[in-house]
């Protein structure tokens, strides 16, 4: 239907709208933002399922417990949040005008809200594999001399590349589809913090529905990509465990 809809006015209708320069800056901002998210998320996701998978501290169950979070809050709540501490009245308000900095309504605060969304995509997808898979690997590893870099690399990493691709694929397809967070920190400036989502509503809003459904359909062509990758990922990873289960 969403690709229906949006060649109802024929394929050069929907091709010049994807070639207006809001569109295409909704693009680039939406690609940038999922570009900066995904590899903090792989980075601080990984150090966290390590931290809580192979040791015990205090503080542990919080750890885990924030992970939950973002499921639990409404996206539009948390755009709010982020208003209300880093707006120009909020809390860090006076902060940032004195430093001449801006968050809200800005890239900043597009990608904390979108890193608040998407952070829990990496660490709980690693945290069950790496606890089931424990550390008895990694110990030999490290009591035969390599140091923790080379141990990481050569053991830890294999074991769980699959699910890091995986759990890559996930967060990558939400911090472009994100909407709510986004819509409240953007404030919906064409051109300039618009992304995809948030300029499709506009679109629709203004009764442009070629445009707005033509956007669609290339938001969802990227989501339909990643369903792609994430199939094989998983298709090869099966093939992966049969052929080491065969020999």
């Amino acid at each position: 239907m969403v690709f229906g809809a949006a060649l109802a006015q024929g394929a050069g209708t929907a091709l010049r709208s994807l070639a207006d320069p809001a569109a295409l800056d909704a693009i680039r901002l939406t690609l940038t933002v999922a570009a900066i998210c995904l590899p903090v998320n792989l980075v601080t996701g990984l150090a966290a399922a390590w931290a809580i998978a192979r040791f015990d501290f205090p503080g542990k169950a919080v750890l885990v417990t924030l992970f939950d979070l973002p499921f639990s809050v409404s996206p539009v709540v948390v755009g709010l949040c982020l208003v209300l501490l880093w707006g120009a009245n909020g809390a860090a308000g006076p902060l940032l005008a004195a430093l001449g900095a801006k968050v809200v309504f800005a890239l900043p605060g597009i990608v904390l809200a979108t890193l608040f969304i998407t952070f829990p995509f990496v660490a709980r997808e690693l945290i069950p594999l790496m606890q089931e898979q424990g550390a008895a690997e990694e110990e030999a590893a490290l009591t035969l001399g390599a140091s923790p870099l080379r141990m990481f690399l050569t053991v830890t990493l294999p074991n769980i590349r699959w699910a890091l691709l995986h759990a890559a694929l996930l967060c990558n397809a939400r911090a472009m589809g994100e909407f709510g967070a986004v819509a409240v920190v953007s404030g919906k400036i064409r051109g300039q913090t618009a992304t995809m989502p948030v300029m499709i509503e506009m679109l629709y809003n203004e009764y442009l529905s070629a445009a707005a459904f033509a956007l669609a359909a290339a938001l969802a062509l990227m989501a339909l990509a990643t369903l792609g990758l994430k199939a094989a990922l998983e298709r090869r990873h099966a093939d992966a465990l049969a052929a080491t289960r065969r020999h």
